[in-house]
């Protein structure tokens, strides 16, 4: 296929003499194309937006008199016409450009003030198949593509936030070059994050698992002070996705969440939301993504209590992830300790009073918990490319556990070990925990050997025991869990030595005998899920 070249240099300021106007997004067009109007710059539009600003007084001419066609097709055709796309992507300074709008009498547009319809919205809120479809921008997307495109004559806004900018802009009735090119960035960037929600959706709805093509998108929703460490840049982006979380949740006081923040904090929400309201309070602490305390309680501060009991040391300028409203009395233990986040569904008045004497400590409220059931996509980055899966949403309650040793765990042992196993789901690999009574009594996390999480994990909970002047650890008849299969005896034994009683994890091992054995040798019941939860 030939390459096209047009090398002509682009002019810096470009007169608006005539501005086309067609939004869904409503919000400020009114005051905006005043401004315009106020400039002589003559105003076109289409649709509702067209008789917004008519309502509002304006002279404004419809895109169907430039046309010389009418909309049709409720509206689905109105702008795909050659003299609104020939005034978009003519050359002004190229002659034969020049020589064809005045054949076929197209005018010039130097401004296209342009937003789509709420796909994303519609989305989100989980309309039917056939209300999705019609929210698909046809012609709004086509005049961002060819404004942005000729953007060296052409100024493109898609955002209302932007029109402040423009309007500062054009003080002298004209834009730079540097202004057009920024907004055809910003114009080429929104109708790829369009076309990406409309891409995932169908994914979706016609349950694709991996498209041939697939695209993620988001809106910056803030520029960070910096990334993981001070050296590295970054924003936070939300996708639109309708789900409870760090990034939908609203910030009731506090400075601005860093990087590290925001990812702990997800993570301690989606712990957390582990635990039905309905079955009792729960709170989770995170330090650095990883659990450091997880426990159910009569109380949210009994439940906060517990957690804390497990690991104190970490838990200081850690995250707290609640799964239900936060209360005053819970409220006041929290503010003892250094604390970076609390998240929870809600906090009521005297909760909020009493974060409000700590003006760094960040509340975040979300209205609800998250569905860790509910299927969605997670994604990193590798060199040269994207892994992408889907969410990890497997429930311990929905699998068929199969006791493997001779001894059949009790039924407070079932408990603890569906409790470890939860937790351990959002403990990075290689990930040992023990629990007793809905309380996580050691957590190991992320080290080369399974044995060393277990000897860590047993070490913590001593740590714990002598801080709390307990006599022994809470693994003292605890339950064990291992988010992945045990591969030798020793991280089994390991778990004995300090404590416990039964384990759940979800075998596959080649040596999977030799572990059973080992359990029976030492009178300990064992049970297979079936499903892994490697984390990493």
């Amino acid at each position: 296929m030939a390459v096209i070249s047009k090398k002509i240099p682009a002019p810096d300021r470009v007169a608006v003499r005539t501005a086309l106007l067609s939004v869904s997004d409503k919000a400020g067009v009114v005051e905006l194309a005043r401004a315009l109007a106020e400039k002589g710059v003559r105003l076109l539009s289409t649709g509702g937006t067209h008789k917004a600003l008519r309502d509002a007084g304006l002279e404004v001419t419809d895109v169907s008199e430039v046309t010389g066609f009418p909309e049709i097709m409720d509206g689905r055709v109105k702008t795909l016409h050659p003299s609104v796309h020939g005034g978009l992507l003519a050359i002004r300074d190229d002659a034969e450009h020049v020589e064809a709008m005045k054949a076929h009498g197209i005018g010039a547009i130097d401004l296209a003030v342009i937003n789509l319809y709420p796909f994303e919205e519609v989305r989100a809120k989980g309309g039917d198949y056939p209300t999705t479809v019609e929210n698909i921008d046809i012609g709004g997307p086509a005049m961002i593509r060819a404004s942005a495109k000729n953007h060296a004559y052409v100024t493109i806004v898609t955002d209302p936030a932007d029109y402040s900018a423009l309007l500062e802009e054009l003080a002298d009735g004209s834009t730079s070059y540097a202004f057009r090119q920024r907004m055809a960035a910003k114009a080429y960037a929104r109708t790829a994050a369009y076309d990406a929600a409309i891409s995932n959706w169908f994914a979706e709805a016609l349950d694709i698992a991996m498209p041939r093509h697939r695209v993620l998108g988001g809106v910056l929703k803030e520029e960070m002070r910096y990334g993981e460490n001070p050296h590295q840049k970054a924003g936070f982006y939300v996708t639109g996705e309708n789900r409870p979380g760090v990034a939908t949740a609203t910030l009731l006081q506090g400075k601005q969440l860093s990087y590290n923040n925001i990812n702990d904090t997800d993570a301690a929400f989606e712990l957390v939301a582990e635990f039905l309201p309905e079955n009792g309070p729960a709170c989770a602490i995170i330090k650095h993504a990883n659990p450091c305390g997880v426990a159910t309680g009569k109380t949210l501060k009994d439940a906060y209590a517990r957690a804390l009991a497990c690991d104190p040391v970490s838990a200081f300028g850690g995250i707290i992830a609640l799964n239900s409203t936060l209360d005053g009395e819970t409220a006041e233990e929290i503010v003892k300790l250094f604390t970076e986040v609390i998240i929870a569904p809600d906090a009521d008045e005297k909760a909020r009073a009493i974060i409000a004497s700590k003006p760094n400590l960040r509340l975040l409220v979300t209205g609800a918990l998250p569905d860790p059931r509910v299927p969605g996509l997670s994604a990193k980055t590798v060199s040269g490319g994207l892994l992408v899966q889907s969410r990890d949403n497997g429930m311990v309650e929905d699998l068929e556990l199969k006791v493997v040793t001779k001894r059949a765990p009790t039924a407070q042992e079932l408990v603890d070990m569906k409790f470890a196993f939860k937790v351990a789901k959002h403990v990075k690999s290689n990930a040992v925990v023990y629990a007793k009574d809905g309380q996580t009594a050691g957590i190991g996390a992320g080290q080369m050997s399974r044995v060393d999480s277990a000897r860590i994990a047993g070490l913590k909970a001593e740590e714990a025991a002598r801080a709390m002047g307990l006599a022994e650890p809470l693994t003292r008849g605890s339950a064990v869990a291992s988010e992945a299969f045990l591969p030798f005896a020793d991280g089994l034994l390991s778990a004995i030595a300090a404590g416990a009683t039964a384990v759940i994890q979800p075998g596959g091992s080649m040596r999977d005998a030799e572990v059973i054995a080992a359990a029976d040798e030492a009178g300990v019941a064992m049970v297979f899920t079936g499903m892994r939860h490697f984390r990493h």
